[in-house]
């Protein structure tokens, strides 16, 4: 029997934050993850904050109807496109589900606030892009850290630590070791 992937999912919409979701999906291929990015609420190519265009495998309905909630990680890039999937009934309830079953949870710069609108507990430890640490101020426990994990969420400040929030994400899907190994591989010798 051959070992199944680790399945991830990265929804994109209009103004992503690009070198998050990127670096990440990179980092998550290496490792050996099938990383699916899915469009939300719009056609491709999907263009980000900086006008970069990147062509989603799927739409998120077709992704849901395929894979439902079998997802090892749930990774939500920031930037401009956090209000258009906060408005995504589907993604929302997902990550709602995620939550309360202690299901793998990654957001990085204005995406932890989806976590919040989600249930998240205020006591929980968590980050977020610093023009948006406001969104947060309910948490009793907001860091200022890279990145910042409790059990199997996973936050991080912005695109200045899109490559060490990647690694979180390797270490959160396969351990530690792979993500020396992948760091190792990715700085070269």
């Amino acid at each position: 029997m051959f070992p199944t992937k680790k399945r991830v999912l990265i929804p994109l919409a209009p103004g992503f934050e690009e070198l998050e979701a990127v670096a990440s999906i990179d980092l998550l291929r290496r490792a050996g993850a099938h990383v699916v990015t899915v469009s939300v609420d719009a056609p491709n190519p999907i263009v980000g904050q900086n006008r970069i265009r990147v062509m989603a495998d799927l739409d998120i309905t077709e992704a849901l109807a395929e894979w439902g909630d079998d997802w090892d990680l749930l990774l939500l890039p920031g930037g401009g496109a956090v209000g258009k999937l906060a408005e995504n009934a589907s993604l929302m309830g997902l990550i709602e589900r995620r939550l309360s079953a202690d299901a793998p949870v990654a957001a990085i710069c204005a995406a932890p606030k989806l976590l919040a609108a989600s249930g998240l507990p205020r006591d929980t430890p968590i980050t977020n892009y610093p023009g948006c640490a406001d969104d947060l101020s309910d948490f009793s426990d907001y860091r200022e850290d890279a990145v910042v994990r409790k059990g199997n969420v996973l936050t991080s400040r912005g695109p200045a630590t899109a490559y060490t929030f990647g690694l979180a994400c390797v270490e959160l899907l396969y351990g530690a070791d792979k993500r020396a190994e992948i760091a190792a591989e990715t700085v070269g010798s």
